[in-house]
C-alpha cells in the first residue's frame, strides 16, 4: 500500500531487509540512528505533510499481536471517523486491562465525550508511564487503559503536539529534511522518547477509545513473545525447534508472571514500524 510509511533504523537492517522487499523505497525512512520514538515520528510526519498537508495518520509500533484483526480494524475504522470530527485531537486506541502490567504504559481515561459512535469516545486525563504493582491495580480497578501507542490524528495535530514540548528537535529535523541530509541532525539531536517526553507532559486535546476484543498485546520482549504464543496455543516451527534443543529455558511453556491471567485465540504478526495516511 502506497500510503503505509514504514520507519526503521540502519541497524536492524538486517532484520527488516526481507521484510520490505516489496516495498518501494520512498515508503521507507531508513533512520541513520535510534533517537527514540518521538523522532522517528517527527521525521515521518514532516515527509508526510510534504505531500498530503491534511492527512490522517495512523501510527502503529512494530512488535505488537492482535488476536482478532476484524475486531482491531473496526476499532482503527472509529478511530478514523472520530479524528475527523475531532480535528484537532489525537485518538489513542487504550486496550482493556487483564492484569495489573506494569512494563506497559496506561492511559487513564476522562469525561466522556458526546459523539455518534458506538465505541465510547474519551479525553484522556493521564498518560501513566511502567508503574509500581499496586499503583497498576489501582489504575486496572479505576478503570484506566493499557497504552497500545496506536494512534489516529492529522499530522499536523501531531506535530502541535509534539511542538509544544519538543520545538527546537522539530525545527532541526525540518532543516534536515529539506536537504535531505538526516546523519548530521541524528547525529546532533538528543533522544525522546513519545510516551515520556511528550504524551505524560502534554494530554490536552488527546481522545482515548476502549479496544476490548481485539486481545492485543506487547511483543516488546523475547520472554513476551513465547509466552503470549503459550497463552493463544500457537507454537511456530522455531518455537518447537528451539524446544527440541539444548536450550533448557524453553523447553517448557514460559510462566505467567503472578498478576497475569491467561487468554486463548490465534494467530500472530509482526511488522516493521508503520505510519499509514488516509
Amino acid at each position: 500500500d502506497d500510503r503505509v510509511l514504514f520507519a526503521v533504523t540502519k541497524d536492524h537492517e538486517t532484520f527488516y531487509r526481507r521484510e520490505l522487499l516489496d516495498v518501494d523505497r520512498v515508503n521507507v525512512l531508513e533512520q541513520p540512528a535510534n533517537r527514540g520514538t518521538g523522532v522517528a515520528i517527527i521525521t515521518a510526519l514532516l515527509q508526510l505533510l510534504q505531500y498530503q498537508p491534511d492527512a490522517i495518520v495512523g501510527i502503529f509500533p512494530s512488535d505488537h499481536y492482535f488476536a482478532d484483526d476484524d475486531a482491531f480494524a473496526a476499532t482503527l475504522k472509529s478511530a478514523i471517523s472520530i479524528s475527523k470530527t475531532y480535528y484537532d485531537s489525537i485518538v489513542f486506541i487504550g486496550a482493556k486491562p487483564q492484569w495489573p502490567e506494569i512494563e506497559y504504559g496506561w492511559i487513564e481515561p476522562g469525561p466522556l465525550l458526546r459523539n455518534g459512535s458506538r465505541t465510547p469516545v474519551f479525553t484522556v486525563s493521564r498518560f501513566r508511564e511502567k508503574p509500581q504493582l499496586l499503583e497498576a491495580r489501582d489504575l486496572m480497578h479505576s478503570g484506566a487503559l493499557w497504552n497500545t501507542f496506536v494512534a489516529i490524528g492529522r499530522a499536523g495535530a501531531f506535530l502541535n503536539l509534539l511542538g509544544a514540548t519538543v520545538m527546537p528537535t522539530i525545527m532541526r529535523i525540518a532543516d534536515a529534511v529539506a536537504r535531505r541530509d538526516l546523519n548530521r541532525a541524528y547525529g546532533e539531536i538528543g533522544t525522546i522518547d513519545f510516551s515520556r517526553d511528550v504524551l505524560s507532559r502534554e494530554p490536552r486535546s488527546m481522545l482515548v477509545m476502549e479496544d476490548a476484543a481485539s486481545g492485543w498485546a506487547d511483543l516488546g520482549h523475547p520472554e513476551r513473545v513465547i509466552s503470549t504464543l503459550d497463552r493463544h496455543q500457537i507454537e511456530p516451527c522455531w518455537l518447537r525447534e528451539m524446544r527440541n534443543s539444548d536450550l533448557p529455558r524453553l523447553n517448557a511453556e514460559v510462566p505467567l508472571r503472578p498478576h497475569e491471567v491467561q487468554l486463548r485465540s490465534h494467530n500472530a504478526t509482526a511488522f516493521p514500524n508503520p505510519v499509514t495516511v488516509h
